[in-house]
């Protein structure tokens, strides 16, 4: 655990609390609550407004304001004479941030972490923002005084007054948007050309992505543009609109992994990128980017069969293995941005004390590298990595990078051999080996925080990641990662007798009830691992969670899923249903997904009737704003296709059977489910989560492949060479 940022005096109510984020205000002298009913009765008995500040551990502007205002006495004296305050993980507790960063969005038109918000005594939001200076600046009002305004009016009648009606305003807005967009009577397929195009307004032609600085990744976008190339790429008069869609995608993930957005020397990518082409990074990893993007860098290897691909994806879970992953199998939630210099490593003390700075990790001096590489190979290696003598971030926005470089892809291989008259393979010697040493360099550096906490969805997501690895890469480390992780959920966040997930461990304890992502997401993982390893078990408990997301979160009357359970916790004003993806997607569409899986297996009224009625519930968004809700376009996109059930009836390690998954799994097929029958034994489990898989036997005792659309199958074969001419033909 990261020590708290103020060591020594008296701690104050966080000091219990198992979120890192919590504890590194523990030592504030803010007086400091977990979100809860011992601050609101506070805030009611000393008729005080509630200050409630959101953020999480590795956010960046998160740190300065701890740092600039909340470890500051004069202003936490402020803080404590006019606010009840508390701290909010929104990791840990995504349905209290998802209500107040909806509210702060509604009343100043955008927001972000850290948030802000000010509640009166019975929750209700009437002013907030993110990141507030210590002291006026730039038309901004300075922390303080902000408070101290806000804390004079509440005492005002008159104003107090003016604040209430505002505050009724905010929340009816509030009940308005949960309410959600109009539900749709029939889906419709132009939906998805509205998606394409839309994508294709937006596509920066000269560095890939969608729209300009800062840049995010956006895996949902990228994964809906290979299904619209694999639904036209054989479609006359659409054909050219496919290879578009196919080559925006390609072109953004090259571009992203040749960018310092990736991490070129340990593998992952930070978070975003604060230019227009994906060289200065902000330099936080989190585990869902992670997770979401080796999914599409897996697409893109079986679509065009280039390594460039395929390596991104292995190191990326190489980095993962090495640095989020516990002794126990489950992944670490993020990295920080910020870590403390070399340079200032040995004058602080042990505690950690010391001012940390953006990406001090990951940057190198020019001379710095020299030294470690050598006159001759240093000159090829800075060429091939755009190292500069002054440094390379010029397009740093806030200046925080000065003389220093970030590591990208400045010049091919092919480049640099035609400059320094070498062969590439020598040059690739050169970049390999200039790599290995930087990173054996790099590992002495004081580490960026490790926010240790497991999160049930986020685990879902790399748990769907490393089990594709295995089925696209076939190593075997990926699918022991997956099944370790899915293992690690379910003895430490799973009640059994109550089907119930939690969503947070750490430290050996668990906490806080599962949302709606943490049963879509892991539902989703198990699916994926239950395609890798063909066991049982894992179908059986993805069919279990969505039948407790349904029962939990499903709206009966409209669709989709609300993300907390009716009455989870009642000091939280709305129950929030979530129309649009963010970097993660919300939980209908992974659910609609999950669903419409579930039913390639088995046919259930309620799975149907609940997939087909949420994408509908999303029809509005996807007829006017498609580009917010590329998640639910790619289930759209299942709903009205054709999928394929690929059974091979026969033992999982049969040479030929692994051959013949080898054939399916070397396609881009997107829109298709895979089930090995195994033994006796495991084939008579299989029929009862899925009945049409009875009268599948293997034929003259060798394992048989069955293609079937709508379980209709076509002649089974136990020919690795006609089961590909099969799924060519389908596909």
């Amino acid at each position: 655990m990261d020590s708290p940022s103020t060591t020594g005096g008296t701690p104050n109510h966080l000091i219990h609390e198992k979120s890192p984020y919590l504890l590194q205000h523990a030592y504030n002298p803010v007086d400091w609550y977990p979100w809860g009913e011992e601050a609101f009765q506070k805030a009611r008995r000393e008729d005080k407004p509630i200050l409630v500040s959101i953020g999480y551990s590795t956010c960046h502007w998160c740190h300065v304001m701890e740092r600039e205002s909340f470890s500051n006495p004069e202003i936490a004296a402020v803080m404590n004479r006019y606010l009840v305050s508390m701290k909010v993980d929104r990791e840990e507790r995504p349905d209290i941030d998802q209500v107040y960063i909806t509210a702060v969005s509604a009343m100043t038109g955008s927001a972000g972490w850290p948030l802000n918000v000010f509640l009166t005594p019975g929750g209700k939001p009437f002013f907030g923002g993110t990141y507030f200076p210590p002291d006026s600046r730039g038309g901004q009002p300075g922390f303080s005084q902000l408070v101290e305004r806000i804390g004079k009016a509440w005492q005002d009648p008159e104003t107090r007054e003016k604040i209430l009606a505002n505050a009724k305003q905010v929340t009816g807005a509030l009940s308005a948007y949960v309410s959600g967009a109009e539900g749709v009577s029939e889906l419709k397929a132009e939906w998805l050309y509205n998606g394409f195009k839309s994508f294709q307004s937006s596509f920066d032609q000269k560095y890939g992505g969608f729209g300009g600085a800062p840049k995010f990744p956006k895996p949902l976008s990228i994964s809906f543009l290979f299904r619209y190339y694999a639904r036209f790429r054989n479609q006359a008069g659409r054909k050219a609109d496919g290879e578009r869609a196919l080559e925006m995608a390609l072109s953004t993930l090259r571009s992203m992994a040749k960018g310092g957005i990736y991490d070129q020397m340990g593998g992952g990518f930070h978070r975003y990128s604060t230019d227009d082409r994906w060289h200065i990074p902000h330099f936080e990893k989190m585990l869902y980017d992670n997770g979401l993007l080796v999914l599409n860098y897996l697409d893109a290897f079986q679509i065009t069969r280039d390594h460039f691909f395929s390596n991104v994806a292995r190191e990326t879970l190489e980095y993962v293995l090495r640095e989020m992953t516990s002794p126990e199998g489950g992944f670490f939630s993020a990295q920080d941005a910020d870590s403390l210099p070399q340079e200032l490593a040995e004058k602080v003390s042990d505690t950690g004390h010391g001012e940390k700075k953006e990406g001090a990790y990951y940057v190198w001096g020019a001379d710095e590298i020299k030294g470690i590489l050598g006159a001759r190979d240093n000159e090829i290696f800075a060429y091939y990595c755009g190292i500069k003598p002054g440094g390379n971030a010029e397009s740093d926005p806030f200046g925080e990078l000065k003389g220093k470089n970030t590591l990208f892809i400045a010049h091919s291989l092919k480049e640099v051999a035609g400059k320094f008259g070498i062969p590439e393979s020598e040059v690739q010697r050169i970049v390999t080996e200039g790599k290995a040493k930087l990173f054996k360099a790099r590992c002495g550096r004081p580490l960026p925080h490790l926010d240790d906490k497991v999160i049930t969805s986020w685990n879902g997501l790399m748990i769907s990641a490393f089990a594709r690895a295995h089925q696209v890469l076939g190593t075997e480390e990926y699918l022991d990662a997956a099944t370790r992780a899915a293992s690690f959920v379910k003895k430490n966040l799973y009640d059994a007798g109550r089907g119930a997930l939690y969503r947070r461990w750490r430290n050996g304890e668990r906490g806080i009830r599962g949302v709606a992502d943490d049963y879509a997401f892991l539902a989703q993982g198990l699916l994926d691992l239950y395609e890798a390893s063909f066991d049982p078990q894992w179908l059986k408990w993805a069919v279990r969670l969505s039948e407790e997301a349904m029962k939990r979160f499903y709206d009966e009357e409209k669709g989709g899923f609300f993300l907390t359970e009716a009455g989870q916790d009642p000091l939280v004003p709305l129950r929030m249903k979530m129309g649009e993806d963010n970097v993660i997607p919300v939980a209908g569409t992974v659910m609609a997904m999950n669903l419409l899986r579930l039913l390639q297996l088995k046919d259930r009224n309620d799975f149907r009737s609940a997939a087909e009625k949420t994408l509908k519930s999303f029809g509005t968004y996807m007829d006017k704003i498609p580009e917010s809700v590329s998640g639910m376009l790619s289930t759209l996109d299942f709903a009205l296709g054709k999928p394929l059930q690929v059974v091979i009836a026969g033992p999982r390690h049969a040479p030929l059977t692994q051959a013949m998954l080898k054939v399916v799994h070397s396609r881009f097929i997107p829109d298709k489910i895979v089930v090995v029958t195994g033994n006796a034994n495991i084939h008579r489990r299989l029929v009862e989560l899925a009945p049409f898989l009875k009268p599948m036997k293997q034929i003259e005792g060798k394992p048989t492949a069955y293609v079937c659309i709508g379980h209709a199958c076509r002649l089974p074969t136990n020919s690795r060479e006609e089961l590909a001419g099969l799924l060519d033909k389908e596909n």
